[in-house]
């Protein structure tokens, strides 16, 4: 015994629009096609796994004594040569 569940998807207007035109053409229903889909998108491999950095990171103690407790502000302005508020 097939059992079906009835439920509501919102799709973007003019996809709605793009499948009422291809399903009129194959001569099937909306559902017809959203099954299809749903099926062949389900039974497709998945995609490549995600790809890993490498860790680039460096040693070190973290912020020199004189940003320990700098604002972005302050950082940025001595990255860039500007004059440090504070």
């Amino acid at each position: 015994m097939v059992t079906h569940m009835k439920t509501t998807i919102d799709i973007a207007d003019a996809l709605y629009e793009q499948a009422r035109c291809v399903a009129r053409e194959r001569g099937v229903t909306i559902r017809t096609l959203v099954e299809e889909g749903l099926r062949k998108e389900l039974e497709s491999p998945p995609g490549p796994a995600p790809r890993k950095m490498r860790d680039f990171s460096v040693g070190g103690e973290g912020l020199s004594p004189e940003f320990q407790n700098a604002t972005w502000e302050q950082m940025r302005a001595e990255i860039y040569g500007e004059k440090r508020g504070g």
